[in-house]
């Protein structure tokens, strides 16, 4: 067996997190051959809660599962950590205004990501799941300036998963057969999903599918607005998926991308494609033999693609003004 890896998870008792730990401690996020120990963070008034998952964690016996901690101290939570999946998050509640949610949050991430940068491991990466997501990364990032801007992800995949789900049900395929599609700006409302440099078994998908009107209309808003619609349906929101997504984020980010597929992911910009340099957006990504990830090249932008672009743009640069004047970056 090799040195366990130290996987933090914040939020560790709520419902995404109740999904996301027992995949991990079997192996799904780091393979079948790495150990974990779990680290555990909740609110105190949430630890009893947090006794009984890891009760269960316990009562899996999962090979894999080196060691759990389970506290509500940052500096306990952080020790080390390899991993840093940052799930808990305040979400938005009737009547919080964006500055609100925004603020709100600010006092979790800002913490946070001071705690990663004095205690995890030199090469912690962080993925933060919370919603809002991508400013909520910005936050926690600008509090830890000594952590390089590469090792920051936030979680973007779902929407892509949901994409390529659509897409594959349109086209009447698998969804393995979907490549390429990348989500574009904010896990929002406003996101784009790209359909023009998508593929399907080999085939445009705008050919695949043969039908603009829908790829413009209802496809992008179906995917836009799936979390409201799960919420509509279940009384909840999505948790399952979320957790998913974070596996799935993780592997990707961890093994080499086919020269013909992307992950879709937010990271810091540098400025590819024209997005403001510093924001963290979604963008399509490729991970190389060594394991460094990097912006593919050669999307075709349109311009029904560049008017959709600016407009998730705009909101995160709304966002970002928004933080600042907080003081929370």
């Amino acid at each position: 067996m090799t040195t366990p890896v130290q996987v933090t998870v914040t939020g560790a008792a709520g419902q995404i997190g109740y999904q996301l730990l027992f995949r991990i401690a079997s192996g799904q996020l780091l393979g079948p051959s790495t150990p974990v120990v779990l680290r555990l963070l909740e609110i105190e008034p949430a630890m009893k809660a947090l006794d009984g998952v890891v009760m269960e964690l316990d009562d899996c016996a999962f090979p894999l599962l080196a060691g759990v901690e389970a506290t509500s101290d940052l500096r306990h939570a952080f020790d080390g950590a390899n991993w840093a999946l940052l799930v808990g998050s305040i979400p938005r509640k009737a009547g919080m205004e964006r500055g609100d949610l925004l603020n709100v949050n600010g006092g979790i991430f800002k913490p946070q990501g001071r705690a990663i940068a004095e205690h995890a491991a030199s090469d912690v990466r962080v993925l933060v799941v919370g919603n809002p997501c991508n400013t909520n990364c910005l936050i926690a990032r600008s509090s830890a300036p000594e952590v390089p801007a590469d090792r920051w992800f936030a979680m973007t995949r779902l929407d892509q998963n949901r994409a390529e789900t659509q897409i594959a049900k349109r086209v009447g395929t698998g969804v393995a057969g979907v490549k390429n599609l990348a989500i574009w700006g904010n896990h929002s409302s406003t996101q784009f999903p790209d359909f023009a440099n998508a593929t399907v078994d080999g085939v445009a998908v705008p050919v695949a599918v043969g039908d603009d009107a829908w790829l413009r209309g209802d496809f992008i808003t179906t995917v836009q607005k799936r979390g409201a619609a799960i919420i509509e349906a279940r009384g909840a929101s999505s948790a399952a998926s979320a957790a998913n997504a974070a596996i799935d984020t993780v592997v990707s980010l961890t093994t080499p991308t086919a020269p013909e597929d992307c992950v879709s992911v937010s990271v810091t910009s540098r400025g590819e494609y024209g997005v403001p340099e510093g924001l963290t957006f979604g963008l399509p990504v490729q991970v190389d033999l060594a394991g460094a990830w990097h912006v593919k090249e050669g999307f075709a932008i349109d311009e029904f693609a560049a008017q959709k672009i600016q407009l998730t743009t705009d909101e995160l640069l709304a966002e970002r003004d928004e933080v600042k004047k907080l003081g929370l970056v």
